[in-house]
């Protein structure tokens, strides 16, 4: 499964403090049904996600019956982008764990 979108960087300041940008309601119910059968536990999914020219494996969180998706200080650095930045955004649901930036 593939998915496109755009969001918005935002700073979580949480125990572990990182970047995200949450997945819109309507990605999130297609990721929802498909969680069962991609889920390695804790209801994460892994994708290949792309942002511009980068692209990297993660995991995304579920939070608030949605989900985020992680961006590394990598990826943020190669792209230029930091807080409140929006971007577009490809997910592809359980690709291979492997880091390329381009």
């Amino acid at each position: 499964m593939r998915l496109q979108f755009r969001g918005e960087i935002f700073y979580w300041r949480g125990p572990s403090p990182f970047h995200f940008v949450r997945v819109p309601r309507e990605e999130s119910e297609e990721l929802r049904a498909l969680s069962s059968l991609v889920s390695y536990g804790w209801g994460v999914i892994p994708v290949r996600a792309q942002i511009g020219r980068s692209s990297w494996s993660t995991s995304l969180v579920p939070k608030d019956g949605g989900y985020l998706v992680p961006i590394k200080a990598s990826i943020r650095d190669a792209e230029g982008l930091s807080d409140d930045d929006e971007v577009a955004l490809a997910l592809t649901v359980g690709e291979p764990a492997e880091r390329t930036v381009l």
